[in-house]
């Protein structure tokens, strides 16, 4: 192999430098983040799950820790979609590294009027559809659980733009591939999998649940081979590229996912123990191309033997 490998990659019509990127709801105040790390040396940047409208999310207490991970229940705290436009979307248009926008509507009509305002927006290149959220009634989940809402959300917001589209699926259901292929044939570019899968814990001396909310997301390294087996489960099932999300912590952690099919990956929680753990999986992917004498990350997707 001559000169370094290739680690670029496209979803949809995004071209990626790298597959490496931040979950959704990992970060929301970018500047603080860009003194940490270059945000330029990420594959993508992928906004906190916004809402139409201001929202404090959830009352505490919102996270606890269980047997390897956390279990959170933030509740889709936003400062909305018009605030996000105007504060913080002109620092992120200073880096060369695409935007995707996550958004968390309350009904169809909400995703298709919030996509329909960052259609004129410059800067936003790809537009993720949290049909996922684990602690939030009347968003998200409940949409993903059912494929006839799953893509009738999609189509709808299908027709209404031609940013690259993003459907972050829950491995909350019988059947993933079902979901994943609904959300195909609404019109998703690309699959998200997995957001959180649902967990709860109870303080036994006061016999009380842990969260507020009762019920929460469980993120860290617990979930990783739930978010892998959704990948490869999924994979078989539709044609379009997936992002692998969920316990990723290293740079194994990234290739498991990427060998079970997925294109790119999301680094959630990892981040808050390490800053700079997306740079680390970069850097280690390129390292691991090249120990395998292989010039192109693509040729990895998929590459998973069972025989």
């Amino acid at each position: 192999m001559k000169g370094a490998p290739n680690l670029s990659t496209t979803l949809g019509k995004i071209r990626l430098k790298n597959p490496v990127m931040p979950a959704s709801g990992v970060f929301a105040f970018w500047e603080d983040i860009a003194k940490i790390i270059d945000l330029s040396r990420l594959g993508a940047i992928v906004t906190k799950s916004l809402r139409a409208k201001p929202s404090p999310g959830n009352p505490p207490p919102r996270a606890a820790e269980i047997p390897a991970g956390t279990l959170i229940s933030t509740g889709l705290e936003s400062i909305g979609l018009d605030a996000f436009v105007e504060s913080e979307l002109p620092f992120l248009r200073k880096y060369n590294t695409p935007i995707i926008v996550s958004l968390a509507g309350g009904s169809v009509e909400e995703f298709v009027e919030m996509t329909e305002k960052l259609n004129s927006v410059d800067g936003v290149t790809g537009i993720e559809l949290n049909l996922s959220c684990p602690n939030v009634k009347g968003f998200g989940m409940e949409f993903g659980r059912d494929p006839a809402m799953t893509r009738e959300i999609v189509s709808k917001v299908r027709g209404a733009t031609d940013l690259t589209l993003l459907a972050k699926l829950t491995p909350n259901v019988t059947s993933i591939p079902e979901i994943a292929r609904a959300a195909e044939e609404g019109g998703a570019d690309v699959l998200v999998l997995i957001n959180a899968p649902l967990g709860m814990a109870i303080d036994v001396e006061t016999r009380r649940p842990k969260l507020a909310n009762i019920v929460g997301g469980i993120s860290g390294p617990a979930i990783r081979p739930i978010g892998v087996r959704a990948v490869w489960e999924a994979s078989k099932a539709v044609s379009i590229p997936i992002i692998g999300v969920g316990g990723i912590a290293s740079t194994s952690d990234a290739l498991e996912y990427i060998i079970a099919g997925a294109v790119a990956v999301q680094v959630g929680v990892a981040n808050f123990i390490n800053p700079h753990i997306m740079i680390e999986i970069i850097e280690g992917l390129q390292d691991y191309l090249i120990r395998k004498g292989i010039g192109d990350i693509n040729k990895l997707v998929g590459s998973l033997q069972t025989q």
